[in-house]
């Protein structure tokens, strides 16, 4: 479970892009937070299978990840992108689907080869229909069993962002106008009618943290203050735990947040901590 956000600079206090995302994993998940430094290589190594590399130089990233996988929760690169994803569910069973790239896979590669939202997502959405999207998306190790899904992102840049939703080698985008939220459920109308999983419990858990992520953006001009206040808050419920902040003893937990400041002419910088934001601080990293 996770809940990603971002006002773009028209509806941002100081005119300054932001984007948001509380990781939730499993409690006992260790996420660790590192630089991705540019390189050259011939083939990359992502968590399931390897893949060509990139014609250049990887663009410099800060990402959190699970430590068990390559692939990232979130991250902000160099030239101001920054990229989010969310487990979702829909018609097609992620569990007949061969072991290939995870959803966390393609925010890193988006980020490490991306200039832009817009060349994020043709990135990404290359890579998905040329080597497919499968294999599981949690630490085997630590929870005892395979456990895949397919992804959507919140992919933005200082004047840009996107949707991206999949359903295995399918995907459908969507520009974002001025303000955006996704969590645990395809939130595109087009894609959500003819993809969404039909007894998936979108009215429990995932509609109550996601309306509040939007009522959060509605308030506008939207504020770093507020961001981090809506990050670290539990009204966002109807099931006990099931919050923005989330604390679902033995099943899912925030275990990581970042908040990215985009601004246009200048190097971007995020706001990341480990844990839970309501009982940690956010640490700035600057590029």
């Amino acid at each position: 479970m996770c809940d990603t956000l971002v006002a773009l600079a028209s509806a941002a206090a100081n005119g300054v892009t932001l984007f948001a995302k509380n990781s939730d994993r499993p409690p006992q998940e260790t996420q660790v937070i590192e630089w991705s430094m540019p390189r050259i290589e011939a083939f990359t190594q992502a968590t399931h299978i390897s893949i060509e590399g990139w014609a250049a130089a990887t663009i410099r990233s800060v990402i959190c990840r699970p430590s068990w996988c390559w692939g990232a929760e979130q991250g902000v690169n160099e030239a101001g992108v920054a990229i989010g994803n969310e487990a979702i569910y829909t018609t097609l069973d992620p569990r007949s689907a061969p072991t290939a790239l995870i959803g966390m896979d393609l925010v890193r590669l988006g980020l490490e080869r991306a200039a832009t939202a817009r060349d994020a997502v043709q990135v990404m959405t290359t890579l998905l229909e040329r080597y497919g999207q499968g294999g599981t998306g949690h630490d085997v190790a630590l929870i005892g069993k395979d456990r895949p899904y397919w992804s959507s992102f919140l992919i933005a840049d200082p004047i840009d962002a996107w949707i991206l939703e999949t359903s295995g080698n399918q995907w459908q985008a969507e520009q974002v106008a001025d303000v955006a939220a996704i969590s645990n459920r395809t939130c595109i109308a087009s894609f959500d009618a003819a993809h969404r999983h039909p007894q998936q419990p979108v009215e429990r858990l995932i509609d109550p943290r996601l309306n509040a992520s939007r009522a959060m953006l509605a308030q506008q001009p939207v504020t770093r203050t507020a961001i981090e206040a809506h990050l670290r808050s539990h009204d966002s419920c109807v099931e006990p735990g099931w919050s923005v902040c989330m604390h679902v003893d033995g099943i899912e937990v925030t275990t990581s947040s970042i908040i990215a400041e985009l601004p246009v002419g200048a190097p971007p910088s995020a706001l990341m901590l480990l844990g839970s934001p309501c009982e940690n601080e956010y640490v700035r990293y600057t590029f």
